[in-house]
């Protein structure tokens, strides 16, 4: 499908010609790779959200750093719209092209720069894999801990850009709490360090704020991260029960216990029986509802933490406690969850991963509104959480060859967005909102706060040329999508500019 961008894309950004693009950019730089027949675009048409896909009017695929900094100059001199594409593994359209737009593609920058085990970080190239982190680093004892679960593929670049996170983000925190220092290239091609190799850095705290900033303020061109000692130990509990709140309500109750596990997963009967049927990692298949709850750290610690949360899980109403009894049986056991999003693929022809975040006190009350969307719908959804965090990705199963149902499934997952915010939570934990969740913007800020976002937009890119159209919806837009009042069509401090 084709999708229509926000009215702000159009007008200046659609005065030039391809041919006289291309042609540009090959003279001031003449290295560069850029492809632009159809054949050559078509594999960039879209991220991992593939219901939306726009072919790209040229992809520039940079070997250095002074190709991506000219690419920005020109670019920016021409006033056409960059935007930047790591693995290309997100699922909110973060990275989807534009028609009118240069794809610049960072996948060939994917050299470890140094490994300091004394400083226990890591100097990375933004092409670099997340997995790749901690295979390097292991020869030293240490590991990088965020670990989203396409981390076999995903980039450390995308990972900021979007703030990833991942199965142990509950006690390791999220790419934001893992990266030192991030190295940008501006709009205009300048480059910029944000944070430091010290534990702080004079001034703003403009290192949070690029993280999760979906390609909208800067090119990433590379990142120093954390880096920690392995465990010295690591246990997986598995927990089933006939009932999914009494599941989502022991997630509430081990925190409450004291209890920050290395890992807190939950997944419902549905996503159970994708992943057994996928990865035979032992899973019950009669239950409505497991948790795994991993435990790490020094072996006397990790054994307590295990004896309290086996009798918090009892008290639950858990039918059934397994623990791992190695380290083989205990990635046995996470790889059934790792796995859910393509074991949940031979369930249905399609499926729309949802990613939203709630407190952990409402999983019971929300596992139960979702369920009667499915029914209401009669679209099945597969319920996989990083439960400790209350971040929810639901999955939606449809089929796109049937007439409407890619509309009722955005629909459906439209309205579970709204009742993650009803909840007191977010429309996205860790996929970023893209070009998939920004109607739903317009559901969780007022005027005030959008107006805000749009106010830092424009102080790093005030043409609005780098990934536009995404992440922060124009106040007529919400106007229209009706989650917003703009009285009279007058909008508050209109000499703000709106992209």
């Amino acid at each position: 499908m084709s999708i229509l961008y926000d009215e702000a894309i159009d007008g200046p950004l659609a005065t030039f010609a391809k041919t006289d693009v291309l042609s540009d950019l090959q003279q001031h730089i003449p290295t560069l790779t850029l492809l632009h027949r159809e054949e050559d675009l078509r594999p960039f048409e879209c991220d991992g959200l593939a219901a939306y896909r726009v072919l790209p009017m040229l992809v520039a695929m940079p070997a250095t750093l002074d190709e991506v900094q000219s690419l920005l100059k020109r670019c920016h001199a021409l006033g056409v719209a960059v935007v930047t594409r790591g693995a290309g593994t997100g699922l909110s359209g973060g990275a989807l092209p534009l028609e009118r737009g240069v794809l610049l593609v960072m996948s060939r920058f994917q050299h470890i720069i140094s490994i300091d085990p004394d400083a226990r970080t890591a100097r990375l190239q933004p092409g670099v894999r997340n997995l790749a982190i901690s295979e390097a680093a292991a020869p030293y004892g240490l590991y990088y801990a965020p670990d989203p679960s396409s981390q076999i593929a995903c980039s450390i670049g995308g990972n900021v850009a979007e703030n990833a996170g991942g199965v142990h983000c509950l006690k390791y925190g999220l790419t934001v709490h893992n990266v030192m220092r991030v190295d940008i290239l501006t709009v205009e091609g300048e480059p910029m360090t944000l944070g430091a190799d010290a534990l702080d850095a004079p001034g703003f705290d403009l290192l949070a704020l690029i993280n999760g900033s979906e390609g909208m303020l800067g090119v990433i061109t590379e990142i120093t991260v954390k880096l920690l000692p392995q465990p010295e130990v690591a246990k997986v509990l598995m927990a089933s029960f006939d009932d999914v709140e009494k599941a989502g309500q022991a997630v509430g109750n081990i925190i409450a216990a004291g209890i920050i596990p290395g890992g807190l997963e939950m997944m419902d009967k549905l996503a159970i029986q994708a992943a057994e049927d996928f990865v035979q990692a032992g899973y019950p298949l009669e239950a409505e509802a497991i948790l795994l709850c991993e435990l790490d750290g020094v072996l006397a610690d990790v054994d307590d933490d295990c004896d309290t949360v086996r009798g918090v899980l009892e008290k639950a109403g858990a039918t059934d406690i397994r623990q791992a009894r190695d380290d083989a049986e205990r990635a046995v056991f996470w790889s059934g969850r790792k796995n859910a999003f393509p074991a949940v693929g031979r369930l249905s022809p399609d499926y729309y991963c949802m990613d939203g975040t709630i407190p952990r006190r409402e999983l019971p009350h929300v596992l139960n509104d979702i369920a009667a969307l499915s029914r209401e719908s009669g679209l099945r959804i597969a319920n996989v959480f990083h439960a400790g965090d209350g971040n929810m990705h639901p999955l939606i199963l449809f089929d796109a060859n049937r007439e409407g149902e890619l509309a009722l499934a955005e629909e459906v997952g439209g309205k579970i967005l709204e009742l993650c915010v009803a909840a007191g939570g977010s429309i996205t934990g860790e996929h970023g909102v893209g070009r998939e969740k920004i109607n739903q913007m317009c559901s969780q800020f007022n005027g005030d706060e959008i107006t805000l976002f749009h106010a830092i937009k424009a102080a790093f890119d005030p043409q609005g040329l780098l990934n536009p159209g995404k992440n922060i919806p124009t106040l007529a837009r919400c106007a229209e999508f009706g989650a917003m009042h703009v009285h009279n069509n007058e909008l508050a401090h209109p000499d703000i500019p709106r992209f």
